[in-house]
């Protein structure tokens, strides 16, 4: 059965998070894919601007062998990296265990959700991790059956699902509060208020199902 494992991991800790880890304003998405000799993530977004600076710092990189800007839409930029072999780093690790990166985003500190088809990928994973000193949180693992319920259950879109996620994780609903809206919509290259949005939004489904049906289902009894 296939598992899906959410992971934090700091840009110090693995190559390719060092390379891209650039302007505190501008945040890195990688696209969809599934890891490949000789083609570890060649496509990415950048969200927030300052391409000229993120291009020039990226090329510099004895990492890169070449940085191919594709499209530019307002303040995103999709890119194409090829990478210079080897680099041995997290991105390879996912490769040698047949992982499946489903969503990655970051800068300074990135979040990863990958799949693998077994239980014992996730460890193979985890050893390689441990062998290259390459030390991440680990926040949550889950079957794919269970991410479809949880995402039925609370009939939340994948926005509404990132947001808050994020908004958990770096502590949004804390008391003192430990981020702002304007840094969960950085992180994920949204503006503040869609970011508001999906915050609002997202945890009101997740209120009214937990609280009120839940209320419901008491009177009943």
């Amino acid at each position: 059965m296939s598992v899906i494992a959410e992971f934090t991991i700091k840009s110090s800790e693995f190559i390719l998070g060092q390379v891209l880890a650039r302007d505190p304003e501008t945040h890195i998405e990688m696209e969809r894919v599934v890891p490949a000799s000789g083609r570890v993530m060649p496509y990415l977004w950048v969200h927030g601007g300052h391409f000229e600076e993120f291009e020039a710092a990226v090329r510099s990189s004895d990492h890169v062998k070449k940085l191919t800007a594709l499209d530019v839409v307002e303040d995103d930029a999709l890119y194409r990296v090829e990478w210079e072999d080897p680099i041995e780093s997290l991105i390879y690790g996912m490769s040698e265990t047949d992982a499946t990166i489903l969503e990655a985003r970051g800068n300074e500190k990135w979040y990863f959700r990958i799949r693998f088809d077994t239980h014992a990928g996730l460890t193979q994973f985890h050893n390689y991790c441990t062998s290259h000193e390459i030390r991440f949180q680990l926040n949550r693992v889950y079957t794919l059956e269970e991410e479809q319920q949880g995402s039925y259950a609370f009939n939340l879109s994948d926005a509404q699902r990132r947001t808050l996620v994020l908004a958990v994780e770096n502590g949004y609903f804390e008391v003192p509060r430990r981020a702002t809206l304007g840094d969960l919509g950085g992180e994920l290259g949204i503006t503040e208020q869609s970011a508001s949005e999906n915050v609002r939004r997202g945890a009101d489904r997740v209120l009214k199902k937990v609280l009120l049906e839940r209320s419901a289902a008491d009177v009943q009894e």
